[in-house]
Protein backbone atom coordinates (compact mmCIF):
# COMPACT_ATOMS: atom_id res chain seq x y z
CA UNK A 1 0.00 0.00 0.00
CA UNK A 2 1.27 3.46 -0.82
CA UNK A 3 2.81 5.02 2.13
CA UNK A 4 0.45 7.75 2.00
CA UNK A 5 -2.47 5.52 2.09
CA UNK A 6 -1.19 3.55 4.92
CA UNK A 7 -0.53 6.61 7.03
CA UNK A 8 -4.19 8.09 6.48
CA UNK A 9 -5.62 4.69 7.29
CA UNK A 10 -3.28 4.36 10.52
CA UNK A 11 -4.22 7.81 12.13
CA UNK A 12 -7.83 7.38 11.50
CA UNK A 13 -7.46 4.04 13.13
CA UNK A 14 -5.28 5.54 16.23
CA UNK A 15 -7.80 8.17 16.58
CA UNK A 16 -10.76 6.06 16.97
CA UNK A 17 -8.67 3.68 19.80
CA UNK A 18 -7.79 7.03 21.56
CA UNK A 19 -11.30 7.80 21.27
CA UNK A 20 -12.70 4.83 22.82
CA UNK A 21 -9.71 4.43 24.92
CA UNK A 22 -10.23 7.88 26.63
CA UNK A 23 -14.65 7.67 26.64
CA UNK A 24 -14.59 4.40 27.55
CA UNK A 25 -12.50 1.42 28.63
CA UNK A 26 -10.55 4.12 30.81
CA UNK A 27 -14.01 4.48 33.05
CA UNK A 28 -14.10 0.57 32.42
CA UNK A 29 -10.45 0.55 34.00
CA UNK A 30 -11.66 3.03 36.65
CA UNK A 31 -14.81 0.47 37.95
CA UNK A 32 -12.77 -2.62 37.71
CA UNK A 33 -9.75 -1.34 40.48
CA UNK A 34 -12.30 0.05 42.17
CA UNK A 35 -14.80 -3.45 42.12
CA UNK A 36 -10.99 -5.40 42.79
CA UNK A 37 -9.77 -3.05 45.83
CA UNK A 38 -13.25 -3.74 47.32
CA UNK A 39 -12.89 -7.66 46.99
CA UNK A 40 -9.58 -7.23 48.79
CA UNK A 41 -11.25 -5.85 51.66
CA UNK A 42 -13.39 -8.52 52.51
CA UNK A 43 -11.90 -10.22 55.23
CA UNK A 44 -13.83 -12.88 55.95
CA UNK A 45 -13.05 -13.88 52.14
CA UNK A 46 -10.31 -16.35 51.44
CA UNK A 47 -7.56 -16.32 49.61
CA UNK A 48 -9.08 -18.34 46.52
CA UNK A 49 -12.55 -16.07 47.14
CA UNK A 50 -10.43 -12.74 46.82
CA UNK A 51 -8.76 -14.50 43.94
CA UNK A 52 -12.30 -15.29 42.16
CA UNK A 53 -14.00 -11.65 43.16
CA UNK A 54 -10.62 -9.84 40.79
CA UNK A 55 -11.11 -12.07 38.47
CA UNK A 56 -15.16 -11.77 38.05
CA UNK A 57 -14.12 -7.49 38.36
CA UNK A 58 -11.53 -8.35 35.43
CA UNK A 59 -13.72 -9.54 33.14
CA UNK A 60 -15.84 -6.62 31.44
CA UNK A 61 -12.89 -5.11 30.78
CA UNK A 62 -11.14 -8.41 29.29
CA UNK A 63 -14.57 -8.89 27.18
CA UNK A 64 -14.40 -4.91 25.81
CA UNK A 65 -10.28 -5.09 24.48
CA UNK A 66 -11.27 -8.68 23.12
CA UNK A 67 -13.91 -6.56 21.04
CA UNK A 68 -11.81 -3.77 20.17
CA UNK A 69 -9.04 -6.08 19.03
CA UNK A 70 -11.77 -8.50 17.12
CA UNK A 71 -13.09 -5.50 15.36
CA UNK A 72 -9.81 -4.10 14.64
CA UNK A 73 -8.72 -7.17 12.90
CA UNK A 74 -11.99 -7.59 10.81
CA UNK A 75 -10.80 -3.95 9.58
CA UNK A 76 -7.48 -5.16 8.65
CA UNK A 77 -8.59 -8.17 7.16
CA UNK A 78 -11.12 -6.81 5.06
CA UNK A 79 -8.48 -3.44 3.90
CA UNK A 80 -5.96 -6.13 3.20
CA UNK A 81 -8.07 -8.44 0.52
CA UNK A 82 -9.06 -5.38 -0.74
CA UNK A 83 -5.49 -4.41 -1.36
CA UNK A 84 -4.64 -7.72 -2.26
CA UNK A 85 -7.33 -7.80 -4.82
CA UNK A 86 -6.05 -4.87 -6.77
CA UNK A 87 -2.70 -6.75 -6.83
CA UNK A 88 -4.19 -9.30 -8.56
CA UNK A 89 -5.63 -6.89 -11.46
CA UNK A 90 -1.96 -5.11 -11.54
CA UNK A 91 -0.82 -8.64 -12.12
CA UNK A 92 -3.35 -9.76 -14.74
CA UNK A 93 -2.59 -6.37 -16.69
CA UNK A 94 0.68 -6.67 -16.78
CA UNK A 95 0.49 -10.32 -17.76
CA UNK A 96 -1.70 -9.34 -20.75
CA UNK A 97 1.13 -6.67 -21.84
CA UNK A 98 -0.24 -3.77 -20.04
CA UNK A 99 3.38 -0.61 -19.77
CA UNK A 100 4.23 -0.78 -16.61
CA UNK A 101 3.43 2.69 -15.85
CA UNK A 102 0.36 2.51 -16.83
CA UNK A 103 -0.85 -0.90 -14.51
CA UNK A 104 1.22 1.49 -11.46
CA UNK A 105 -1.44 3.88 -11.74
CA UNK A 106 -4.06 1.39 -12.00
CA UNK A 107 -2.98 -0.50 -8.84
CA UNK A 108 -2.49 3.18 -7.01
CA UNK A 109 -6.34 4.18 -7.95
CA UNK A 110 -7.45 0.92 -6.65
CA UNK A 111 -5.43 1.18 -3.76
CA UNK A 112 -6.63 4.97 -3.19
CA UNK A 113 -10.96 3.75 -3.45
CA UNK A 114 -9.80 0.72 -1.52
CA UNK A 115 -8.55 2.91 1.37
CA UNK A 116 -11.25 5.90 0.68
CA UNK A 117 -13.60 2.97 1.15
CA UNK A 118 -12.29 1.62 4.33
CA UNK A 119 -12.04 5.00 6.33
CA UNK A 120 -15.99 5.73 4.89
CA UNK A 121 -16.17 2.06 7.06
CA UNK A 122 -14.53 3.52 10.36
CA UNK A 123 -17.50 6.02 11.82
CA UNK A 124 -19.64 2.97 11.54
CA UNK A 125 -17.51 0.78 13.31
CA UNK A 126 -16.87 3.01 15.76
CA UNK A 127 -20.30 3.66 16.52
CA UNK A 128 -20.43 0.15 16.59
CA UNK A 129 -17.81 -0.34 19.44
CA UNK A 130 -19.27 2.10 21.34
CA UNK A 131 -22.78 0.49 21.50
CA UNK A 132 -20.99 -2.59 22.03
CA UNK A 133 -18.90 -1.27 25.19
CA UNK A 134 -21.27 0.44 26.78
CA UNK A 135 -23.72 -2.80 26.63
CA UNK A 136 -20.84 -4.02 28.34
CA UNK A 137 -19.91 -1.62 31.45
CA UNK A 138 -23.20 -1.93 31.97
Amino acid sequence: MAESQQLRVQEAVEAMVKGLERENIRKMQSTMFRCSASCCEDSQASMQQVHQCIERCHAPLAQAQALVTSELEKFQDRLTRCIMHCNDKAKDSMDTGSKEQQVKRQLESCVTKCVDDHMYLIPTMTKKMKDSLASIAK
